[in-house]
């Protein structure tokens, strides 16, 4: 990390720009979403109403609006009733910026799964807590419990910005791995909803003190509107309809890509000088991962870099970015409405045009970068500071079981600060050496898998929750994904590819939370038991995935992948990845190959010829024109000729 190179202290003003002249973001077609946020009186009614009632549920008004306090509503299809109908509770999702989760909260939150949960925390791929299965009636008890315990939910769901991602690794000795936690804390405090709704709903307005307090400099930021830029007096940045959709930030560092950093609407990458001492920000913009099944118009989308700013301006840039996708961001079609869709219709070069002018100055040229690397924290490692940290694999993110009893009774014993990763994995923080050996035996009593012994397959894929609690999940994810990983594991060890690192994903829908997308194997729903195939990711996370194939089935999924494994192991450059592969061979190529291919079992049932050289040399000239083994160009025409 760091450009030890000399860069200006400031960008290039604007001399006397003029104010920002704002479009009215509600005049022309809206959604009914926009019209329930403008009558809501800043994310309070009608939810303090429905919260009170009798019912199980809440109505479509008050579901939209709870999502900005860090909630869902849910209908547990696994629980329903014949004849009953939905089996209505809710999810609550935490804002734990970088992950980074103090000892008092780890503990509230585990006693909370237990006492009004389903009994288990999810992790989820943006670096929080996920707690499922909460009643109506048990909400405010719930939520008033996180607040007053170091926690939040404000903002964790909804459209405004959400949880913001930093690489979690407890770093001490490197000062860029600080820099992007104390800058990531400070973009949460810019980007917070300001209206109050949240205490009100929660704490009956009595706004608790948490344990952290918004630098001046922020609120300064956050205020001022020298620009005109600001929406009104009680959210400067968002006004009273808050943004089209919703928003993400992560923060990291150059080379360390384990947040995905270019799927973000907006990614800052710390520059620091020779000594540690903090520059800027490389600024990226127009990542997100939402996509729909056979639609023309949606897609996935990396981020774009759009330059340098330095840290004296960066909330003002993060702020204008907002700003403009606030003001120009579609809220006529919901599905059109992330900052992607808004930096492609002005165009990038319309969009930076835009950005330098609600923030009143021009990008500098980026500062140079390393080539990037997905690290996923897990085993022992030492912090800088005398002390170790240990990443835990959690299965899917899904903390459950022995697992959660053993990681309370660590975290319990040696009052641990835990940090939550974006590859659904949690980090024990700040271990003395004395204790590894006890941590290592509570963790091996439990049945957690040491990671050195966890195939590359199953310590990096992801998935999400899908059912039976996400309404959106057309068919399984996370439930699915663990014997999916054994299947291909299994393949891949017939055929002599043993522990084969390939980064999957898997998604039960197509909107991506589980970053299918950028995987070099991702899956995502399309109809039950069925799968749409994405293939051609990079395992550093810097290049998309594309659409293979549709309407793959579960059980057909070893008869699918063998040729392809195939092909990558006959074919592949020396260290070449499957993703890199499959993007360099091209989707024509492994088509045409797996048409073709027959599969090694069946050509002991192929006739025994011999053969002359030149018979044999055409042979070979025939699998080389086909991208075929010699023995598959021999099974190809000798079963031609059978026939």
């Amino acid at each position: 990390a760091g450009a030890g190179r000399r860069r200006r202290a400031a960008t290039r003003a604007v001399m006397n720009p003029p104010k920002v002249v704002k479009p009215d973001v509600k005049s022309g077609k809206r959604t009914k979403v926009e019209e329930i946020k403008e009558a809501s009186s800043y994310l309070r009614y009608p939810l303090i109403d429905e919260l009170k009632t009798e019912a199980s549920n809440i109505d479509e008004g008050a579901a939209q609006l709870m999502k900005f306090h860090g909630s869902y509503q849910q209908d547990d299809r696994d629980k329903r009733t014949f004849g009953e109908g939905k089996f209505y509770q809710f999810m609550m999702r935490t804002r734990t910026p970088s992950g980074i989760v103090p000892t008092r909260l780890y503990l509230v939150m585990d006693d909370l799964a237990d006492q009004y949960g389903n009994g288990t925390l999810r992790l989820t791929t943006r670096q929080a807590f996920q707690l499922h299965g909460v009643l109506k009636q048990d909400l405010k008890t719930v939520f008033s419990t996180v607040i007053k315990n170091m926690g939040s939910t404000l903002a964790a769901c909804g459209d405004v910005n959400r949880n913001i991602c930093a690489p979690p690794a407890p770093y001490k000795g490197k000062p860029e791995y600080l820099h992007a936690i104390e800058w990531a804390n400070h973009v949460k405090d810019l980007l917070a909803p300001q209206g109050g709704g949240y205490y009100d709903v929660w704490l009956d307005g009595e706004k608790f003190m948490t344990q952290e307090v918004e630098a001046p400099f922020v609120k300064e930021a956050r205020d001022d509107n020298s620009r005109g830029i600001n929406g009104d007096e009680v959210e400067p940045i968002y006004g009273d309809v808050y943004l089209p959709r919703k928003f993400k930030v992560g923060v990291t560092v150059p080379g360390d890509n384990h947040i995905d950093i270019f799927t973000n609407d907006c990614g800052l990458i710390v520059v620091t000088n020779a000594a540690g001492d903090l520059m800027g920000f490389n600024v990226t913009a127009g990542g997100g991962m939402g996509n729909s099944h056979r639609s023309n118009e949606t897609h996935p989308r990396v981020a774009d870099l759009l330059g340098f700013v330095p840290k004296e301006r960066v909330l003002q840039c993060v702020k204008a970015i907002v700003c403009v996708q606030r003001d120009y961001g579609r809220r006529d079609d919901r599905k059109m409405a992330r900052l992607k869709y808004t930096v492609e219709r002005l165009g990038v070069q319309g969009f930076t045009d835009k950005v330098e002018e609600y923030q009143g100055f021009k990008f500098d040229a980026p500062a140079p970068m390393p080539k990037w690397e997905f690290k996923n924290y897990l085993g022992w490692e030492e912090q800088g500071d005398g002390k170790l940290f240990c990443g835990v694999h959690v299965v899917n993110g899904r903390v459950r079981g022995g697992l959660k009893k053993a990681v309370r009774t660590i975290v319990e014993r040696y009052e641990l600060e835990v940090r939550l990763t974006a590859n659904q994995d949690l980090i024990l923080c700040d271990i003395d050496p004395s204790w590894k050996a006890d941590i290592e035996a509570t963790l091996q009593g439990a049945g957690v898998a040491d990671p050195a012994t966890l195939s590359p397959i199953v310590a990096n894929s992801l998935a999400c929750p899908a059912l039976p609690l996400c309404g959106l999940a057309i068919t399984e994810a996370e439930r699915g994904l663990p014997d999916v990983n054994a299947r291909l594991d299994a393949l891949l060890t017939r055929m002599g590819l043993k522990d084969e690192s390939i980064v999957v994903r898997m998604t039960g829908c197509p909107n991506g939370c589980a970053r299918p997308y950028m995987a070099e194997l991702g899956f995502v729903g399309d109809g039950p038991n069925t799968y749409e195939v994405w293939l051609g990711g990079c395992p550093d996370l810097t290049r998309l995935a594309e659409p293979y194939q549709q309407k793959v089935k579960l059980r057909e999924f070893e008869a699918f992948f063998e040729p392809l494994f195939a092909f990558f192991k006959s074919r592949r450059k020396a260290g070449e990845s499957f993703g890199d592969f499959c993007s360099r061979i091209g989707f024509t190529a492994l088509r045409e190959y797996q048409k073709a291919y027959v599969s090694p079992p069946s050509y002991a049932a192929q006739p025994r010829l011999a053969v002359d050289s030149a018979t044999f040399d055409s042979l070979r000239a025939i699998a080389e024109k086909e991208g075929l083994t010699i023995a598959e160009a021999v099974a190809k025409v000798t079963s031609s000729y059978s026939a």
